[in-house]
């Protein structure tokens, strides 16, 4: 069983991802864990993030990290809602404020983990957001019969992927984040775009070993819909796949749909209804209650 049980305030809960789906994971977490850490990936290089990196060489790309800054913030927080304001006119056209005070303090304080945390102390955040790296990380993704893909915005576009890897190959990680995966009692992986999200922080090295040495229940949530271009075609059982060839550990999957409980690619297979009303994202309290619920499961 998972070592919730001993943990009076509630499980100790690690997110791994980013994006929106990443965000929707947390909003799900801070209704049943006693510490939530989120760690994210930095690897977008388009919009806001993607004009901050080549301003401010040597930071990682801000804008999920702020996603998850926003979601954890403390209820009526105004800077937390104010996170996900986007100037649209002048020299900040586009730039989301969030993005802009994580750059600032990270350029004033020279320590891109210190600067979340001052973030995080502002809104009243619930847990922790820490980077998949400490470094700006760019993604390739080696695909059939063509060049390889080349940064986020081109993996986005691309399809017939066979491996993704990033470039540094082994970047630096937060030690806290390694920490924190080896103290969870659940490591929730997902959801998002399999490859520009979920594995762009998953695959970390650092992080991939820390996932594949812990004693925490281990949970991949799929995306509702494949990714198009990035995943067409691929089903549930594919996506598995992909998360497993790439050398990460899971011991559930949690999906969307109405089938109950089965086996894909020989892992256990929980499929339930997680989305809202308009079927567009996941559901929170759905999520919260799947999550919740596989931790009273046998590892």
């Amino acid at each position: 069983m998972s070592r919730s049980s001993t943990r009076p305030d509630g499980p100790v809960v690690v997110a791994i991802g980013g994006g929106h789906g990443l965000a929707s994971t947390l909003r799900a977490a801070r209704s049943y864990a006693g510490s939530i850490t989120a760690i994210v990936s930095v690897a977008d290089d388009g919009g806001s993030s993607g004009r901050l990196r080549a301003a401010l060489p040597g930071m990682p790309a801000p804008g999920d990290l702020r996603r998850c800054l926003s979601a954890l913030a403390a209820d009526g927080s105004l800077l937390g809602a104010a996170l996900e304001h986007r100037f649209d006119q002048g020299d900040l056209e586009g730039h989301a404020l969030g993005n802009l005070l994580i750059a600032g303090l990270a350029d004033q304080t020279q320590d891109f983990v210190a600067a979340l945390d001052e973030v995080a102390r502002l809104v009243g955040a619930v847990g922790r957001v820490l980077p998949a790296a400490t470094e700006p990380v760019t993604l390739r993704a080696e695909r059939v019969g063509v060049d390889p893909a080349v940064g986020q915005v081109a993996v986005q576009q691309a399809g017939g992927i066979e491996r993704l890897r990033l470039e540094p190959p082994d970047p630096a990680v937060p030690g806290d984040a390694v920490a924190a995966i080896a103290q969870a009692d659940q490591v929730v992986i997902g959801p998002g775009s399999l490859y520009t999200s979920v594995l762009a922080a998953a695959i970390t090295p650092a992080l991939r070993d820390a996932i594949a040495a812990t004693e925490a229940q281990r949970v991949y949530v799929a995306n509702l819909r494949p990714q198009v271009p990035e995943t067409a075609g691929y089903d549930l059982a594919a996506h598995v796949a992909a998360i497993r060839d790439h050398g990460i550990v899971v011991d559930h999957v949690l999906a969307h749909g109405t089938d109950g409980t089965s086996n894909v690619s020989g892992v256990p297979t929980t499929v339930t209804r997680l989305v809202c009303d308009d079927g567009a994202v996941h559901d929170p309290k759905c999520l919260a209650a799947a999550l919740l619920d596989l931790l009273s499961t046998p590892r």
